[in-house]
C-alpha cells in the first residue's frame, strides 16, 4: 500500500525564528509517529540546508519549491538540481500556478525541469490545474492533458514512472474553498486513465496529490475516496499546531479506513 504523502509548501514565508520554533515542534510531534503517512517540508530556498540539518535522522524529508534547468554557469539567482541534491532534497515542485503566472513559465520549460529532475534521481511533483476561466469553459481535462503530453513529447511515457502529479485547481488555491470531492475524483481518474492507456504499469506507480485550500476542517471529505495519495498544502501548513493536527488526523483516518 502506498503511504499517504503530505507536502507542506511554505512558499515565500518564514524566518529563522519561525523555523527554529516550528521545525522542532514538527520533529517532536510527528517524527517516527506516523504509520500511514509520509511528511515533507518545502521551505524557501535560503533555509533548505539549515532545515536539512534539523531533519537528519528523522522520517521527515525535504522538498524544493522549484529548480533551474541549468546545472551550473552564469545564471544569477538560480539554483541547480545538483545543489538541491547536495543538500538532501528528495522532491521538487514544478509547474505550480504561481510559477506559471508570476514567472511566465510555460509547458515547454516545465517539461525540461521534469526530465532534468528524473534524470538526476530526484522526484518531480508536477502541478496541474485549471483557472477559473478554463473551468467555466469546461477545459479542465484538456489543460491537464496538454501539460502531460508536452513532457511525453520531449521524452516518453516512462518518464512518469515513480513520479508525483498534484491536481491543483488554480481557482481554489488560497481561496479557502476546495474543489468538490466528486470533481477532484473525476479529474484525477481521467488523468490516471489517460496515462494507463499509454502505459498501465507507469500509471500504477504515480502518486496523485490534491492541493487547493486543504485544511484540518475539510480533510475528512478527501478520505471518502481512495483515489488521492496525498496533499500539497500551502497556507494551512504555516499554522503549525493546526498543521500537526492535520497530519495526525490524516494518519488516523487512513488507519480507520484500513480497518473497515
Amino acid at each position: 500500500m502506498k503511504k499517504f504523502l503530505i507536502i507542506a509548501n511554505w512558499k515565500l514565508n518564514g524566518n529563522l525564528k519561525f523555523i527554529n520554533k516550528n521545525i522542532n515542534l514538527i520533529k517532536k510531534n510527528i517524527n517516527n509517529s506516523l504509520s500511514f503517512c509520509n511528511l515533507s517540508i518545502a521551505p524557501p530556498y535560503i533555509y533548505i540546508n539549515y532545515i536539512n540539518n534539523f531533519l537528519k535522522n528523522t522520517s521527515i524529508s525535504l522538498t524544493a519549491q522549484d529548480v533551474d534547468i541549468h546545472i551550473k554557469g552564469s545564471f544569477t539567482g538560480e539554483t541547480s538540481i545538483k545543489m538541491l541534491k547536495d543538500v538532501g532534497v528528495k522532491y521538487i515542485i514544478i509547474g505550480h500556478s504561481e510559477r506559471r503566472l508570476f514567472h511566465n513559465e510555460n509547458n515547454n520549460l516545465i517539461s525540461k525541469k521534469f526530465i532534468l529532475i528524473k534524470n538526476n534521481g530526484l522526484i518531480p511533483i508536477l502541478c496541474l490545474g485549471e483557472t477559473k476561466e478554463q473551468k467555466a469553459q469546461n477545459q479542465t481535462e484538456q489543460v491537464c492533458i496538454q501539460q502531460i503530453n508536452n513532457i511525453i513529447k520531449n521524452s516518453n511515457i516512462n518518464i512518469f514512472n515513480k513520479t508525483i502529479i498534484a491536481y491543483e485547481p488554480v481557482w481554489a488555491i488560497g481561496s479557502g474553498k476546495s474543489a468538490d470531492i466528486d470533481k477532484i475524483q473525476k479529474i484525477i481518474l481521467f488523468i490516471k486513465k489517460y496515462i494507463s492507456s499509454l502505459n498501465n504499469k507507469v500509471a500504477k506507480n504515480i502518486y496523485f496529490l490534491y492541493g487547493g485550500s486543504v485544511n484540518y476542517s475539510n480533510i475528512e471529505t478527501f478520505f471518502k475516496t481512495n483515489i488521492i495519495n496525498g496533499f500539497l498544502i500551502g497556507k494551512a501548513s504555516l499554522e503549525i499546531q493546526n498543521f500537526i493536527s492535520l497530519v495526525k488526523k490524516s494518519d488516523k483516518l487512513i488507519s480507520l479506513l484500513n480497518r473497515s
